[in-house]
C-alpha cells in the first residue's frame, strides 16, 4: 500500500486555487479510477482508496489547513502503518514555472509550509514528494498561491493534471528514482501562437489549441493524445510560503 498526501486547504474559498494543486491532483487520480466524489473522512483528512492497475493507494487531503499538514500525515501514517518509504506528498511550488514537475526523495521545506509542518511532526525529511510548478508571483507570494490560474493557464491546466496523476502512478510503481528520470524534465505543450483578440483563439479541442479535458487536440490530420513525455509529430494567509 502506498500512501499520496495532496497538500491544500478546505473551504469553497479556496478550491482550485494554486495552492490547492496537490488536491487537484489527487482527484484527477481518482476521476482516472472511476472513483471521484467517494472519500470519507478519518484521521483528520478525506481519504480515498483506490485500487487501479495493480496498485493499491490511499489517497489523502488534510484537512487541518496547510499550516498543520503534518499533524494529519502522522496520523494517516500511524493508521495505516505505512512506511515513510511509500509516503508520497505532492505539493504547489512557485519557484517552479507552471506545468514543471519536480520529484525529490528527501530534502528541505523550501518555505513552503505545509512540507515545513510534515518535516516538524515526522521529525524527518526523509519522504518523497512531488512539487508542481504552478509560476512565479507576479504580487505578494500569499496573494499568489490563494489566487485561481490564468484563463491560459486553465486552458493547459488538464494536460498538467493527466501528466502529474501519471508521475503518482509511476512513483508507485517504480520509486522515486525512476519517476524522477521520466517527469523532471517533462516538457507541458506551449500555448499556440495567437494574433489579434483572445476570442478568435483556437479553444481547447480545436486545430491548434490546447488538449482539451481528456487530453487530446485536433491536428490537421485528426485527433492524438498528449502523452507524459511531451508533444510527439492558512487560516491559510498565515500559512502561504514566505
Amino acid at each position: 500500500m502506498k500512501l499520496v498526501v495532496g497538500l491544500g486547504n478546505p473551504g469553497k474559498q479556496y478550491a482550485e486555487t494554486r495552492h490547492n494543486i496537490g488536491w487537484m491532483v489527487l482527484d484527477r487520480i481518482a476521476d482516472r479510477a472511476g472513483k471521484a466524489g467517494r472519500g470519507r473522512d478519518r484521521d483528520a483528512s478525506t481519504v480515498l482508496e483506490i485500487r487501479t492497475g495493480g496498485l493499491e493507494l490511499v489517497l489523502a487531503k488534510p484537512q487541518t489547513y496547510m499550516n498543520d499538514s503534518g499533524r494529519a500525515v502522522r496520523r494517516l501514517l500511524q493508521s495505516y502503518h505505512v512506511p515513510l518509504v511509500d509516503l508520497l506528498v505532492v505539493a504547489d511550488d512557485f519557484a517552479l514555472p507552471f506545468g514543471k514537475l519536480r520529484f525529490r526523495e528527501a530534502g528541505t521545506h523550501g518555505g513552503h509550509n505545509g512540507l515545513r509542518s510534515i518535516i516538524a511532526e515526522l521529525n524527518s525529511e526523509k519522504y518523497s514528494r512531488l512539487r508542481v510548478g504552478i509560476g512565479e508571483p507576479d504580487r505578494s507570494a500569499v496573494d499568489h498561491v490563494l489566487s485561481r490560474f490564468s484563463s491560459d493557464e486553465r486552458g493547459r491546466l488538464p494536460i498538467l493534471l493527466d501528466a502529474s496523476a501519471e508521475a503518482v502512478e509511476t512513483w508507485a510503481r517504480q520509486g522515486t528514482s525512476k519517476a524522477a528520470n521520466r517527469f523532471n524534465s517533462w516538457e507541458m505543450q506551449a500555448p499556440a501562437a495567437t494574433t489579434g483578440d483572445d476570442a478568435e483563439a483556437p479553444k481547447a479541442g480545436e486545430v491548434g489549441g490546447p488538449a482539451d479535458s481528456n487530453g487530446v487536440r485536433r491536428t490537421k490530420t485528426g485527433w492524438r493524445k498528449i502523452l507524459p513525455g511531451g508533444d510527439r509529430d492558512e487560516d491559510e494567509r498565515g500559512g502561504a510560503r514566505r
